[in-house]
């Protein structure tokens, strides 16, 4: 999956939403933008005590502290960590294992970008989800990190990633890497990731296949950054 997501205020965002009932919202509100790049704040649902919470996390799941007048900063690390694959979070040590058993989350999202290609030769192409009355989801992890302010005040940063899946078949005209892990209320693939009480991980397996339980409006566009159609968009649907 390549490092951009949509998030705009759709009626599919807001039905996820309502239908997690959440209990705690960011001060600040909702991140909603067309094109949310990794590094940038994306909001993400956690669960805690069976209670699903908004946060706005850094979209980057290492971070490093720094220490400075203003207090702890935090800043994406170097080691890329905006999306973790599948077949690391079986593996201890990695920097998802952990999180795949005690924290993972979900990021409500419109659609996605894919690229295919690199250089002059690059095609994107952006994936937005065909059918409000079945949200899209994408499955992640995140972290917190303690941190002080000038006057010895604790406060925590969180951050996130986004768990990605081997490449799906139907994917394959637009991109032919990972795929982002994404899931539905339908199938109960929202509810089964986001349980906190659910530790042993051998249940969540089958969630790491590739699937698509979304149908998507497909628009080659010119770059993520202008986002002019250069084609005609097509549907590719959901699995069966």
């Amino acid at each position: 999956m390549c490092g951009r997501l949509n998030v705009t205020d759709s009626s599919g965002v807001r039905a996820l939403c309502e239908q997690l009932d959440i209990s705690l919202w960011p001060e600040e509100g909702m991140i909603h933008r067309r094109f949310i790049r990794a590094t940038d704040r994306v909001s993400v649902v956690l669960k805690r005590d069976g209670m699903a919470q908004i946060h706005n996390a850094i979209w980057w799941l290492l971070l490093d502290s720094q220490k400075g007048s203003q207090g702890s900063i935090f800043k994406p690390s170097k080691y890329t960590s905006f999306n973790t694959r599948y077949d690391k979070l079986t593996k201890r040590g990695s920097a998802g294992y952990q999180a795949f058993r005690q924290q993972r989350c979900i990021i409500p999202a419109t659609g996605f970008g894919e690229t295919l290609g690199s250089g002059s030769d690059a095609k994107y192409h952006d994936l937005i989800a065909a059918d409000d009355a079945n949200p899209l989801a994408m499955g992640g992890l995140y972290r917190w990190w303690k941190g002080t302010r000038p006057d010895g005040c604790v406060f925590y940063e969180i951050s996130c990633s986004v768990v990605t899946v081997p490449p799906h078949p139907k994917l394959e005209a637009i991109h032919r890497k990972a795929s982002p892990l994404m899931l539905s209320f339908r199938d109960g693939s929202i509810d089964k990731w986001l349980d906190d009480s659910l530790t042993n991980t051998d249940a969540l397996l089958s969630l790491l296949e590739p699937k698509l339980r979304h149908s998507f409006v497909v628009k080659p566009i010119d770059k993520p950054s202008t986002h002019n159609q250069v084609g005609e968009s097509f549907v590719i649907d959901a699995d069966r």
